[in-house]
């Protein structure tokens, strides 16, 4: 066993990482770990607070900014969006510059937004503006993929689980962070202070910064397998699990963007009004996430998924009818109890795909196929799947806002769009079934009397 060169954050690159190594791990690998991981979650959470911050902002835009509801949901879509189409590079970046060494430049990234949205929010401000800064908000977005491929290749297999559940859920609390900071300056200095709250995180940023560049490491045997993403391209797993994640993390992250607004269009809610509640439902979602995943473990990803898509469609039928009886109450507890819902759903999804490709594997290998390579084959088509799904699944962000803007701008009432959301779940949950749950016939062979029926993917 082989001591790493870099036991101590001064010495930035580790040339020998071996965590499957019990003895390694023990004596060195899980101290390390540790460290990085904890200045990992610490960056992608103020990343994400720096993502979502249009879901603040746009309580801060009173009349005099000119912008209606419809023009404020594009706002809150447009970093979402590009927050989305980041996450590839991002996860890609960790290989190309080093796990570190992007956390420092990904963060410091988060500067340009924060400081330039800061110059330009003030009333009179063109829209044309406001939509470009909002775009560029959109950095914060990638930092959740990079920071979860970095940690992924710290941690034994055993033990990536737990690792980036928490990585995962650290991240996503960022969300409820930044609408909790925005409530704190709306009752304390008024909704006429947005500078305010964009200072608070400009130093927040150059600590996760200095503390990626003084405490975390980068692994230099990490590449880049770019074989495994256009094989995973290919799968047609990958994308069954792009339209499921976008029903789960698409809906928190859309959720998260929007849940303000919609209080503050629908039911004509004071900026403090709407913003007292909004960070409830991203604080609650993020927090069970582990649950989703630990369910998952339990009783198997597909039935928590399936099932928690149905209690989504159930949470949707609920604000449907507070709409339609303007029950401000009802309609508000039934979005957070929504949120809480997308975050097991984020959980157990993402706890499905490494068990999809083992099961495949099982399959090929009960069939005659060599294990180990069948195996090794699974965990790259896993790795390479999740920055991907990621990615697509992210972009439920984007629909769920735009679908609220033309739901406002056609009728003044989110409605429509909320029954859009209550067949998207239906759907998930008949795909979920369909690809993960069903059984299917299986022809009768020697020795067997009758045709026997098993799972399309055991164990999933």
């Amino acid at each position: 066993m082989s001591r790493p060169n870099a036991t101590s954050p001064r010495e930035r690159w580790i040339d020998h990482w071996e965590p499957e190594d019990e003895e390694f791990w023990e004596r060195y690998g899980k101290r390390i770990a540790r460290r990085n991981l904890i200045f990992s979650i610490f960056a992608e959470h103020i990343g994400f607070s720096v993502w979502v911050m249009w879901s603040t902002l746009v309580l801060f835009m009173g009349d005099e900014y000119g912008v209606d509801p419809a023009g404020k949901f594009l706002l809150v879509a447009i970093p979402s969006f590009v927050g989305s189409c980041l996450r590839v590079p991002y996860t890609l970046a960790v290989a190309w510059f080093g796990g570190r060494n992007w956390t420092i430049v990904s963060a410091t990234l988060l500067l340009i937004p924060t400081i330039v949205t800061a110059f330009v929010m003030e009333p009179g401000v063109s829209y044309t503006t406001l939509l470009v800064v909002a775009a560029i908000a959109g950095f914060g977005g990638g930092n959740f993929s990079s920071s979860m491929a970095n940690i992924n290749t710290f941690y034994p297999e055993r033990l990536k689980g737990s690792a980036l559940g928490l990585n995962a859920g650290g991240g996503n609390l960022g969300v409820a962070t930044v609408q909790l900071v925005g409530l704190a300056i709306i009752a304390t200095a008024g909704a006429g202070a947005p500078r305010l709250f964009l200072g608070i995180y400009v130093p927040l940023i150059i600590v996760a910064a200095v503390c990626a560049a003084l405490f975390m490491n980068n692994i230099s045997s990490v590449r880049n397998d770019t074989g495994a993403a256009k094989e995973a391209v290919r799968d047609r797993q990958l994308w069954v699990m792009s339209f499921l994640y976008i029903g789960t993390f698409g809906s928190f992250i859309g959720y998260s963007f929007a849940f303000g607004l919609v209080l503050q269009s629908q039911f004509d809610r004071t900026p403090l009004e709407a913003a007292s509640v909004t960070f409830i439902g991203p604080l609650l979602g993020s927090i069970i996430r582990p649950l989703g995943g630990s369910l998952a473990d339990r009783v198997g990803g597909s039935r928590v998924t399936f099932w928690n898509f149905i209690a989504q469609a159930l949470g949707v039928a609920v604000i449907i009818y507070a709409s339609g009886i303007e029950s401000l109450a009802m309609f508000t507890l039934g979005f957070i109890a929504l949120f809480v819902f997308t975050g097991i759903g984020n959980g157990s999804t993402y706890k499905m795909i490494p068990s999809i490709y083992r099961a495949k594997a099982d399959i090929a290998v009960a069939a005659g196929a060599p294990a180990e390579p069948a195996y090794a084959r699974a965990r790259r088509l896993a790795s390479a799947s999740v920055g991907i799904i990621g990615a697509v699944g992210a972009m439920g962000g984007l629909f769920i806002n735009v679908a609220f803007r033309q739901s406002f701008e056609s009728t003044g009432s989110g409605v429509v769009a909320f029954w859009t959301f209550l067949a998207y779940y239906v759907a998930c949950a008949v795909v979920t079934y369909i690809a993960y749950m069903r059984r299917v016939p299986v022809p009768a062979t020697e020795g067997t009397a009758s045709p026997t029926k098993k799972l399309v993917l055991e164990g999933v």
